[in-house]
């Protein structure tokens, strides 16, 4: 990082085209890939659509893959983070209550990221579902970490027999499921209800269900 005086300074002249040019083709980006998908959105379309030639597209992506990965960005990261965030709380976990406020704090936060950035969720969950392309390996590879994650944590629960599955992959990846569903429910305006609402009934759903008794 630079120091105070450099952070404050003005953004120079290419700086600022740069930036405008980039958060151009998101935008045109995210628009395109939410109407007809990822797979048959053309460079020129999205060059075309962010104001400028075929060729300038590659000044700011190396491809579309790229592209699809810088409108995942803001998202994917602060998402990681909250799992690994709760992977640690969890792993020190040894009652009910510490449980059930582990969950809970990683649902709310989920929602907390989510609510900012829905159309990228909604991008996110509809490539997810699609075929996968070169151009969306990026989702696919955030999806298969979600469902690690998801995995190890409830690991991590049994280990502490805090739960009791016979198969955690299944109970994890059925939570992963609904969730997923849930969201893209909210967003295709089939549902109508809060984020953090649905985080907290997926939650309780979760844990009466697999509770150990």
């Amino acid at each position: 990082m630079g120091s105070a005086s450099e952070r404050s300074k003005p953004e120079g002249k290419r700086a600022k085209n740069r930036r405008e040019r980039t958060e151009a083709l998101l935008a045109a980006g995210l628009d395109l890939f939410l109407e007809r998908g990822v797979e048959p959105v053309t460079i020129d379309e999205l060059a075309k659509a962010a104001g400028m030639a075929k060729g300038n597209f590659y000044r700011y992506f190396d491809d579309k893959g790229a592209l699809v990965d810088g409108i995942l960005a803001p998202v994917a990261g602060k998402v990681r983070t909250a799992m690994r965030r709760c992977a640690v709380t969890l792993a020190r976990a040894d009652s009910r209550a510490d449980l059930n406020g582990t969950y809970a704090a990683l649902a709310l936060e989920l929602a907390a990221i989510a609510v900012p950035h829905l159309r990228v969720v909604h991008l996110y969950l509809q490539e997810n579902r699609s075929p996968p392309t070169a151009a969306t390996a990026g989702i696919k590879a955030l999806a298969e970490e979600m469902e690690r994650g998801a995995i190890h944590l409830t690991d991590t629960a049994v280990s502490h027999d805090l739960l009791r599955v016979s198969d955690p992959r299944v109970s994890a990846l059925a939570v992963v499921g609904a969730v997923e569903q849930l969201a893209l429910a909210v967003l295709r305006g089939g549902l109508d209800a809060r984020p953090d609402e649905i985080a907290r009934i997926v939650v309780g759903m979760v844990l009466d269900g697999i509770r150990a008794r």
